[in-house]
């Protein structure tokens, strides 16, 4: 055999092989994807024409990602570990284009981050991108920042770091600028059919009635008038994105080729954005319908047949019972992944009032939840605050909903209850006196304004409490992201005002490019950037080296009987960890009796007992018990 023909023979094989995994995973979900898909939309030539372009676009995967897929597949719960920490950042802010994010991931691995999430760098128009989240073009990069070649090359560097690479992806509307929009703009009856339109306002008047508004000070209503062929659109985000219409199957086929396309080009977690708005329906709030679960159970039955090394993670920004169904069942799941958005804000409500109940209560119904699911906890993000938390639980103590929005959003700006934050607001409405709040995490716990008063004392405790609430969300159970330049205490950009294309959007004040030159500190203890991420690379390789910190550990809250101070205990294989976190600038004292031995100071040193525990104002302890520490 001559080496053309062997090498053909070999390469035959190696097809068949591949395929048959395709083959194998197909047979095994085909059944529900088929029955799920004529349920919702009751048409066998578009899901045919589903599963043979799901063939074609595993068929083009690269071996390497072939190679992932099997071996994740064998590991399902290989995102679980402890050793991994997330960072996100804006691809421009942050390293110029994609081919500078490649030039920084030493810095990343510096920070111990093996997780990189970048922000919306699809095709947008300047001006009518909210962030990026206007998408233009789903196979296109935007051209300041690169390439689908740099995104593909990106992510081959990042694979072979052992990094994964997170990308949003944007289901439920695109941009007025998409080849779908500007089509149906000039009334082609096939593409204005992917979106909602109406000949006049007798219908959208109805949805009215029933579906809140998403911004009522800067986009008010869910509906734009399109003058070009004299119809109404509807607009639930901003005029310029339109939603789509996901009852119609030509959409959420043309979606699943983009979700395809894009794991194909090595992402390994898909964030679908806004996914309880996903679907539409007259009389209802168009908000978490049940057809909605139908398409993200059928976008995870497709990942798992095509690249099951990918991940779904889901933004949904909604109180806890609404949160904890888009993970779907343990039999049959839905999202890998949910931001867990409402201890987030509890945690900023429990600073500005020192009392820990709230977020007690939260962390105990989180920690009650099956193992499989996973949270992924922040403290600050590329979005507002917005206080979405348990007033049913406030009311019992005689907070009321609005006044208490009002003193957190007056706290963090820096106005009430003794506060030394800075910050903004974003889409403060009037009429219903509400608003959400916007600042980086140094700026919301006091470094902006201990460094402009030049006050040492203040500083020193606004540090302190910056590291405690990190040292608290790596506690908690679930993937800990940080946002690029909370390692270095990053704060507020006011610059944003002077962009005309910003100046209207106060959550740009959180969105400034990353100061490198306050980076190169990051080794000097006499500077903020030194000491705050010397602290928390402490914090980080401790998690990721102690199996305490496993998805399988054991969590759960402890009452310490003083309001300001929350004790969390994990527990994994007889191994035992108690963090306690002071919320208050006041010392305090936790009144906790652990009377199983003694534990060992895990940043502090020494051995002490885990009783009648003295914190320092904003202090926190991580106590550890093993064996080898019991009396």
């Amino acid at each position: 055999m001559d080496k053309n023909a062997k090498m053909q023979t070999t390469t035959t094989k190696t097809t068949d092989g591949q395929r048959s995994d395709f083959l194998r995973r197909l047979a095994a979900k085909e059944d529900e994807l088929r029955w799920l898909y004529m349920e919702l939309y009751d048409n066998s030539s578009m899901y045919a024409e589903l599963t043979e372009r799901m063939g074609a676009f595993y068929r083009e995967r690269k071996a390497e990602l072939r190679a992932l897929d099997l071996e994740r597949e064998s590991r399902p719960d290989w995102y679980k570990q402890n050793d991994l920490l997330g960072m996100m950042f804006y691809i421009d802010n942050f390293a110029g284009n994609l081919r500078g994010v490649e030039e920084k991931l030493d810095y990343l691995e510096k920070c111990n981050v093996n997780y990189i999430h970048l922000m919306p760098f699809l095709d947008t128009v300047e001006g009518h991108s909210d962030g990026g989240y206007a998408v233009a073009d789903f196979r296109k990069v935007q051209e300041k920042l690169g390439t689908m070649e740099d995104l593909e090359h990106l992510a081959d560097a990042c694979h072979r770091r052992k990094i994964n690479l997170c990308m949003d992806f944007v289901m439920n509307h695109t941009s007025e600028d998409h080849e779908w929009a500007k089509k149906a703009r000039q009334g082609d009856g096939e593409y204005m059919s992917r979106y909602f339109f109406f000949k006049d306002f007798s219908i959208p008047e109805q949805y009215e009635r029933t579906v809140p508004q998403v911004f009522p000070t800067t986009a008010p209503g869910n509906f734009t008038w399109i003058p070009e062929i004299e119809q109404y659109v509807m607009t639930s985000f901003y005029p310029y994105q339109w939603d789509l219409d996901y009852r119609n199957p030509r959409v959420f086929n043309e979606m699943m080729y983009n979700f395809l396309f894009f794991a194909n080009q090595g992402m390994d977690v898909i964030r679908i954005d806004a996914v309880p708005y996903i679907w539409k329906e007259l009389g209802t709030s168009c908000r978490n319908l049940k057809q909605v679960h139908t398409i993200v159970r059928m976008m995870r039955l497709i990942g798992e047949i095509v690249c099951p090394g990918i991940l779904l993670l889901g933004e949904v920004v909604m109180e806890p019972a609404k949160v904890v169904p888009y993970f779907g069942t343990v039999e049959k799941p839905e999202c890998h992944m949910l931001y867990n958005v409402t201890t987030m804000a509890t945690t900023w409500h429990t600073v500005a009032t020192r009392d820990v109940s709230l977020l007690k209560k939260q962390l105990d119904i989180v920690s009650r939840l099956p193992k499989e699911y996973t949270f992924l906890n922040y403290l600050r993000c590329h979005d507002d605050i917005g206080w979405g938390l348990d007033y049913a639980t406030l009311r019992e103590s005689g907070q009321e909903e609005i006044p208490h929005k009002r003193y957190l959003n007056d706290y963090f700006r820096g106005y009430a209850g003794y506060s030394n934050s800075r910050g903004e607001l974003y889409n403060d409405d009037p009429v219903t006196a509400d608003a959400r709040f916007c600042g980086t995490t140094a700026s919301m716990c006091g470094i902006e304004k201990a460094l402009e008063e030049q006050d040492a004392a203040a500083l020193e405790k606004a540090i302190r409490l910056d590291v405690m609430l990190h040292a608290y969300m790596f506690i908690q159970s679930g993937i800990p992201v940080l946002y690029s330049g909370d390692e270095i205490g990053q704060l507020n950009d006011y610059t944003y005002r002077e962009d005309p294309n910003k100046a209207e959007d106060s959550r740009y004040i959180h969105r400034g490019a990353f100061d490198w030159a306050n980076a190169e500190k990051t080794g000097d203890p006499e500077t903020v950037e030194g000491q705050l991420f010397s602290r928390l690379n402490r914090l980080e390789q401790l998690r990721k080296t102690d199996d305490v910190f496993r998805a399988e550990a054991d969590m759960w809250t402890i009452d310490t009987w003083d309001p300001s101070v929350l004790c969390i205990a994990r527990s994994y294989q007889g191994e035992k960890l108690i963090g306690i976190f002071n919320f208050s600038e006041y010392d305090k004292t936790a009144w906790i009796n652990e009377t199983d031995g003694l534990y060992q100071d895990l940043l502090g040193g020494g051995l002490r007992e885990a009783r009648g525990v003295d914190v320092p104002g904003y202090g926190f302890f991580w106590l550890k018990r093993t064996e080898k520490t019991e009396s």
